[in-house]
């Protein structure tokens, strides 16, 4: 495994260049971090993290709606990690400790038997990426309890690549593409950013011959003036992606422009429940109250973090006031965060 390793850094070793490459995985940056491949490859070449994380990118208005909600009696149920993502007015653990029904759920099925059992209603909160929305659209349309609806807050990663891309704010030459997300939307949707903007791309998988190998790729690429999308996680993921998963989502939600932590209005990049299934949308079904706006703690830079132009070890509050028993913004609560993976495996070298 070792010689492994040692022959395809010497690779990268051989055709290193100034490089900026994004990958917009919490995955990935853990398998970077803990096995320190920023600090195997040349300095040059620069690997920076975008909005991997999906319960980071959860606005605060989104979270201030279930607030509002738990707040008024209904019982919510998400992932732990949401429960100390902040909103405007306080946390979902806040909202807990206040007396709130706030229950702990693994998925929408945990949910779905929370609504079965209680008189009361119930309202799942839908974090997460392409991956997880598949689940969210199969639930819905297999019928929810009368008592269950769904506060949809999944996004969608090409949108936010495209909008990272075209403000030039990160200055990224090179991408490597999710593994998890690519599963389900296959590669066609990162088309566009190699023909249109000459970038290079690699999906990759997640151990560190994955990361080492889609860096090799990315270079050989560049080496050779090439910019196209090359699958190196075909043991997962099909061109094609998940047609079946594809055709769950298309059915169920459509696609609005809307705001994620750290970034303005994204143009595309959410999904919202239709109109066909306005009883399982918790917008619809419950007249929210909450005002417009993101609230920054003070000294805060999760926005710069999830948009690749800062690290964790930039952040004056970082590891001091910021850690993951006192988290100060998004990007420390969650494992799949930048901010608590760099204090778990170092200075980020």
């Amino acid at each position: 495994m070792k010689n492994l390793s040692k022959e395809i850094v010497e690779r990268i070793e051989n055709i290193s260049r100034p490089v900026k490459i994004m990958h917009v995985c919490g995955s990935h940056e853990h398998t970077i971090m803990q096995h320190g491949i920023r600090s195997l490859i040349p300095k040059e070449v620069e690997i920076v993290a975008g909005p991997g994380c999906p319960v980071c990118c959860v606005p605060s208005i989104e979270v201030d709606e279930c607030l509002y909600l738990a707040r008024k009696g209904v019982t919510i149920a998400t992932f732990g990690d949401m429960l100390r993502v902040p909103g405007t007015t306080g946390t979902l653990a806040d909202a807990k400790a206040e007396g709130a029904d706030v229950r702990i759920v693994y998925g929408i099925n945990n949910a779905v038997e929370i609504a079965e059992k209680i008189d009361n209603d119930v309202v799942f909160m839908a974090a997460g990426f392409e991956t997880t929305a598949p689940t969210t659209a199969a639930e819905i349309v297999a019928g929810l309890p009368k008592n269950l609806s769904i506060l949809s807050c999944h996004r969608l990663i090409p949108p936010a690549l495209k909008f990272l891309i075209e403000s030039g704010e990160v200055n990224l030459n090179a991408l490597i593409e999710p593994g998890h997300v690519s599963t389900i939307i296959g590669t066609e949707p990162y088309e566009e950013f190699s023909k249109k903007y000459g970038i290079p791309q690699v999906v990759a998988g997640f151990n560190p011959f994955d990361i080492l190998i889609a860096i090799y790729m990315i270079l050989k690429q560049m080496d050779e003036g090439k910019a196209i999308v090359q699958n190196e996680y075909k043991r997962a993921v099909r061109e094609e992606g998940n047609i079946k998963a594809q055709k769950l989502m298309d059915e169920v939600f459509y696609i609005k422009d809307k705001e994620w932590r750290g970034f303005p209005e994204i143009p595309n990049s959410t999904y919202e429940i239709k109109d066909e299934f306005a009883d399982s949308n918790a917008r619809e079904r419950f007249d929210i109250k909450v005002e417009q706006g993101e609230k920054v703690p003070t000294g805060c830079i999760c926005g710069p973090i999830l948009r690749g132009i800062a690290r964790p070890e930039q952040c004056k509050l970082f590891r001091k006031e910021c850690n993951p028993m006192n988290p100060i913004g998004a990007c420390m609560v969650s494992k799949e965060g930048t901010c608590n993976i760099a204090f778990r495996y170092g200075s980020g070298l």
